[in-house]
């Protein structure tokens, strides 16, 4: 049996929202330089923040969005934020001014182009040059790389199953200084490529959704639960964070791998980050996932848990 050991703790119910501020449901998370929690999500205040504590700061972006979908943050505490049904990406302030924008909202390359975008999904950032990598997503089958001005470089993929190829690409990472690693999710693996695209390994998952760089040496990867509701309650079926060194040895895993919203459960486990201090910050699309699920009643419109803190308690 794998180790389960427990190197963190959840932390419940750590975000303070004020009346009447709601996330519907968190869809992806950063933080910055100060350990601030900048949580996209699609409720009315798209971008909800945070202080290391929990609490609530301010809001950001209200009416800018159509679909959030992911975000991640630089060295100088810039924002860039991933509208997948807005088919765009933007840079922005810390205070949500915009400096640039890749894709024209609302209007998106032809499905499966391979232009861009087409809902993208996530973005990574080299931190040695401002480089972007953008994961293009629901409607296409791609990696495309930016310059730190948003010019585009080159782009990479296809639909399908091989080496290279890809099926619904979801959240993407630096791996090192040389290397990306991707979320492949319903081909169920990781992918990793150099920085010019080129193919390098892939690591099976179960329906990875989420990834990010944890300590310099560790990858922490968020694995969504079975699609098929035959399988529903079937445990090591995903519902769990995956902790892999960087040559993709399984370390240890935290998530009890049931779907709930007990403080050591998940429901569809979707962004991911980390604070200086290590503690994990994972944002769920529990609604989305719920509201599928003909035995889960959300005709009163209660919100779900869709946000966690896990604590790390113990030295890796």
């Amino acid at each position: 049996m794998k180790n389960k050991e427990s190197f963190f703790s959840p932390e419940p119910f750590w975000a303070k929202l004020p009346h009447p501020i709601f996330f519907k449901e968190a869809t992806s998370v950063s933080v910055d330089s100060k350990d601030n929690v900048y949580v996209f999500n699609r409720g009315e205040h798209p971008l909800i923040i945070f202080d290391k504590n929990g609490n609530f700061i301010k809001t950001i972006g209200e009416g800018e969005f159509v679909r959030p979908h992911g975000i991640e943050i630089d060295s100088e505490d810039n924002l860039y934020l991933v509208d997948d049904l807005g088919h765009f990406v933007q840079k922005r302030t810390k205070n949500g001014e915009i400096i640039f924008t890749i894709g024209q909202k609302e209007k998106p390359c032809e499905w499966q182009s391979g232009g861009y975008f087409n809902r993208p999904t996530d973005i990574a950032i080299n931190p040695s040059n401002g480089d972007l990598f953008v994961t293009d997503g629901y409607g296409n089958s791609r990696i495309h790389k930016f310059d730190k001005n948003g010019k585009h470089i080159l782009s990479w993929g296809q639909p399908g199953a091989d080496e290279g190829q890809f099926s619904l690409p979801h959240n993407i990472t630096m791996l090192g200084n040389d290397r990306v690693v991707m979320c492949d999710r319903e081909n169920f693996r990781l992918q990793v490529f150099t920085l010019e695209g080129e193919f390098v390994s892939q690591h099976h998952m179960h329906r990875p959704q989420a990834i990010t760089s944890f300590k310099d040496n560790y990858l922490l990867v968020a694995e969504a639960g079975t699609g098929a509701d035959t399988q529903v309650g079937v445990p090591n079926l995903g519902l769990s964070v995956k902790v892999l060194d960087y040559e993709f040895n399984y370390v240890t895993s935290f998530g009890d791998e049931q779907e709930g919203e007990g403080a050591d459960q998940f429901i569809s486990p979707h962004g991911i980050t980390v604070d200086s201090n290590g503690s994990i910050y994972i944002a769920e699309v529990s609604y989305t996932n719920w509201s599928k699920r003909k035995d889960i009643d959300l005709s009163n419109g209660r919100e779900p848990i869709s946000f966690r803190k896990w604590n790390m308690i113990k030295s890796l």
